[in-house]
This record gives C-alpha cells, structure tokens and sequence, in this order.
C-alpha cells in the first residue's frame, strides 16, 4: 500500500475529515493536505510533524488490520 493511500485509509477507518483531523492535532488543514499531496518535503518544521504523527497513527490502523486478519 503506497503512503497516499494508507493515509486515505486511515481517515476513512478513523471516520474523521482531513481538516478536522488537522485541527484536533494542532495543525492547519491546508499544510496536512501539502504534505498528504506531496507538495511539502517533510524534512522538518510542522510539514516533519505531521508526517511523523500520520505515520505513527496509519502504522496502528495497519497493525489493528494484520491482528484481525490472523
């Protein structure tokens, strides 16, 4: 699974909107979709923040799937 679509997948799992996703975790809703699109590099400052934070958040969603597949 590429990293656009785990992302995509934890929003629908998670049942929340992009931009309110943002908001509850401090971040603007317009640089989440910069990072999410690819436009931000994410090699520090906030565009770092949210990647590590979405990656650790899909890596649960991820983790929950494989336990319920075994």
């Amino acid at each position: 699974m590429t990293p656009d679509q785990s992302a995509k997948n934890y929003f629908r799992i998670a049942g929340v909107t992009v931009a309110d996703w943002a908001v509850a975790n401090g971040f603007s809703p317009a640089l989440v979709y910069a990072v999410l699109s690819g436009r931000r590099k994410c090699l520090r400052g906030k565009s770092y923040e949210i990647a590590m934070v979405l990656r650790a958040k899909i890596q649960e969603v991820e983790q929950s799937e494989e336990k319920q597949v075994d």
